[in-house]
C-alpha cells in the first residue's frame, strides 16, 4: 500500500473506529494534528485509535518503542509508523 492509500485508510478507520460522525475521512488533511488543535481528540480516543489500528495492520503501539504522541500526531505520522512496520 502506497502512502497515500495508507493515508486514506487510517483516516476511514479514524472516523470509524471513533464515530465522528460529523466528519468524513476525506475531510481529514494528513497533515492536520489529530490532538489539541486540529482534530480534537483526546486520550481515550488515542487508546480506541490505536486498538483499531493494531486490528487493521496488525503493528503494535509501545511507550517503550517510540514516542507516541509524535507517531500520533496526525494520520501522516501514522501512515508513516504503520508503513515502516508493515513491509
Amino acid at each position: 500500500m502506497n502512502q497515500p492509500e495508507l493515508e486514506s485508510e487510517i483516516s476511514k478507520i479514524v472516523v470509524s473506529s471513533l464515530q465522528l460522525e460529523d466528519i468524513r475521512p476525506e475531510d481529514i488533511k494528513p497533515e492536520v494534528p489529530l490532538f489539541g488543535e486540529g482534530l480534537g481528540l483526546d486520550s481515550i480516543d488515542a487508546l480506541e485509535l490505536a486498538s483499531a489500528l493494531e486490528k487493521r495492520f496488525g503493528v503494535k503501539f509501545s511507550q517503550a518503542t517510540a514516542d507516541m504522541n509524535q507517531v500520533f500526531r496526525s494520520v501522516r505520522t501514522l501512515a508513516v509508523y504503520i508503513g515502516e512496520r508493515s513491509n
